[in-house]
């Protein structure tokens, strides 16, 4: 279990250079114009079996995501368990919004998993690595033993953001997802808490 029984719902982080907020309704349009760039559809979302993305949100399918990324952070305030704890990413002086991060998973053992896109907006500026840095961060103060992410053999920018965040390549599953028909590899990076160390500024991603 995290080390604290329970959660705040509106906890917000930042490093003064992004900030990590919680989604609201009122972000519902760019959710949902976000969702359907591309390359976001390409590495996260949901796919069927043979790699297709679903079709991307709408606005009202977005606000309803909301609502469901509202639920996740109650359960977070009850339990102390952060899974489906989802943060909007806004650049921390202007409040733009450029992206999403959040916990895909807590496990019994104190392991978690995390993954975020960046919408074209915000590329090339540094969000995706300091967002990375300061949600490892604070999955560490929660009581987490260690942190890993999952990309897609390929992904050469996520890979770089993984690495600048001081995490470690342990290795790459074989033919273990699918797009378009066509089977991937996935690449594994993590962090332990007993070694980790924040990396200083972070540079561009």
């Amino acid at each position: 279990m995290p080390k604290t029984d329970t959660g705040d719902p509106d906890v917000t982080l930042s490093d003064g250079v992004v900030t990590l907020r919680p989604w609201t309704r009122d972000d519902a349009r760019f959710f949902a114009e976000a969702s359907a760039d591309p390359a976001i559809r390409r590495y996260n979302g949901a796919h069927d079996r043979e790699g297709r993305p679903a079709r991307p949100p709408s606005t009202s399918d977005a606000e309803a995501i909301m609502d469901e990324f509202a639920l996740n952070r109650q359960r977070f305030a009850e339990t102390g368990i952060p899974t489906g704890v989802a943060f909007a990413i806004t650049d921390a002086r202007s409040g733009e919004l450029v992206g999403c991060c959040g916990v895909d998973d807590w496990t019994k053992d104190e392991v978690a998993q995390f993954g975020y896109w960046i919408a074209p907006n915000g590329r090339g500026h540094g969000y995706a690595t300091r967002s990375a840095i300061v949600l490892t961060r604070w999955l560490f103060e929660l009581g987490a033993a260690r942190v890993f992410m999952t990309i897609v053999a390929g992904n050469e920018n996520s890979v770089a953001v993984a690495r600048r965040a001081g995490f470690e390549y342990e290795g790459t599953m074989r033919s273990h997802s699918i797009w378009e028909g066509e089977r991937c590899d996935l690449m594994w990076f993590a962090a332990l808490k007993s070694e980790w160390q924040a990396p200083g500024q972070a540079t561009r991603a």
